[in-house]
């Protein structure tokens, strides 16, 4: 099996294990309840509304809320808002449920809650529902040239 978002990181040579279920939900919950990992290492890729037509990519653990405010305030903007979906697919080219980080359509910047770094691995989805990748969060960060910000 092969996603935009494996092809990627192959090319990068960035080393990852791909681990697969059946996505009869939506979301890091289900995606860590199906896998059997723990959800506060399943970060979610979340596409956020930076206003005046400019978007960005936001890595957050599954297992925690994240503040807009918050998030704004790292963005040095007035505002953040989550994008809809048809959006979020649009400019990702992902579905949603399936967005990842690696090999989006648009080239976006990406925001990493500081406390997925603590971790020696996390999951992340690989773009496709039900197909995901553990990898270490220092490579993710440094493969997407990742902002590190709390926001959780």
């Amino acid at each position: 099996m092969s996603t935009r978002a494996i092809r990627f990181l192959k090319q990068k040579k960035i080393p990852f294990e791909v681990v697969t279920y059946a996505p009869a939900q939506k979301g890091a919950m289900f995606a860590s309840i199906a896998t059997g990992y723990s959800l506060e290492k399943t970060v979610k890729t979340l596409v956020v509304n930076l206003g005046n037509g400019r978007y960005a990519l936001v890595l957050s653990s599954g297992a925690k809320r994240f503040s807009l405010r918050q998030l704004a305030k790292v963005c040095n903007v007035k505002r953040a808002a989550m994008a809809d979906a048809q959006t979020a697919e649009r400019i990702t080219g992902y579905l949603v449920g399936g967005i990842s980080p690696f090999g989006t359509k648009k080239q976006l910047p990406v925001i990493m809650e500081e406390k997925i770094l603590q971790f020696e691995e996390v999951m992340i989805n690989a773009g496709q529902r039900g197909t995901m990748l553990v990898m270490t969060p220092a490579d993710i960060k440094a493969v997407l040239a990742s902002a590190v910000a709390k926001f959780a």
